[in-house]
């Protein structure tokens, strides 16, 4: 397990942890979430699904990143008070990725954090899981980072090769941290400021598939 050392409260659990059964008294009250999250990710994140609408995984990153042991999880124990305050927490989350992925060279594309909210009862989860997305995803493209929401609602975005599709559902609440990629145009394109951090990035990088995706509307991040 990590602990960020310029903040004691913010921990970050290993797989290696989870397998050797190695978890402080502190967080053996959410094993189960967090045995339940790694299973949700290897069984479905890390496999194809009829219903994605294309081939591959549902997420192409997330088998590399723990087979590469560059997948992290954190639980934020209890209920926030509100988004603003859970998007003030997940700014430390986003300097330690920063942190972690220099460490990691040229697999930092791979690295992954997850931040779980086990206690969120299910009249808040979208006021924080969502809502926590919206105000933090400007900030995360300035830092050429992704966050994505999950929860078992699911979240109403769509998929984009399938309409039909609700990609971001997880067992537990969620928000997920990775790097953006030159496939991330079409959940930037519709923002001017975040469009011009891509391009700023990436370019003419991004694929010609991507330059014109369907119409537009409300997507989920399923890759």
């Amino acid at each position: 397990m990590l602990i960020r050392e310029s903040s004691a409260r913010l921990a970050l659990i290993e797989l290696g942890d989870l397998a050797r059964n190695d978890l402080p008294s502190w967080l053996e009250k959410h094993e189960e979430s967090l045995r339940e999250i790694v299973e949700w990710a290897s069984s479905y994140l890390s496999r194809p699904h009829p219903e994605v609408g294309r081939k591959g995984h549902v997420c192409p990153f997330v088998k590399t990143s723990m087979n590469r042991e560059l997948f992290y999880l954190a639980v934020e124990s209890g209920v926030p008070k509100s988004s603003a305050e859970t998007a003030e927490v997940l700014r430390g989350y986003r300097d330690w990725f920063v942190e972690l992925a220099r460490q990691h060279g040229g697999a930092a594309q791979y690295t992954t954090i997850l931040v779980l909210f086990p206690d969120l009862p299910r009249d808040r989860v979208v006021e924080i899981i969502e809502n926590t997305q919206e105000l933090l995803k400007a900030d995360y493209v300035s830092h050429g980072l992704m966050i994505g929401e999950f929860h078992d609602g699911p979240p109403a975005k769509s998929g984009l090769w399938n309409p039909e599709f609700r990609p971001l559902k997880s067992p537990v609440p969620l928000l997920a941290i990775r790097h953006m990629v030159p496939t991330d145009l079409p959940f930037l394109k519709d923002d001017p400021e975040q469009l011009a951090e891509y391009l700023r990035r990436y370019g003419k990088q991004s694929p010609p598939a991507m330059a014109a995706p369907p119409p537009a509307r409300e997507r989920g991040e399923d890759h």
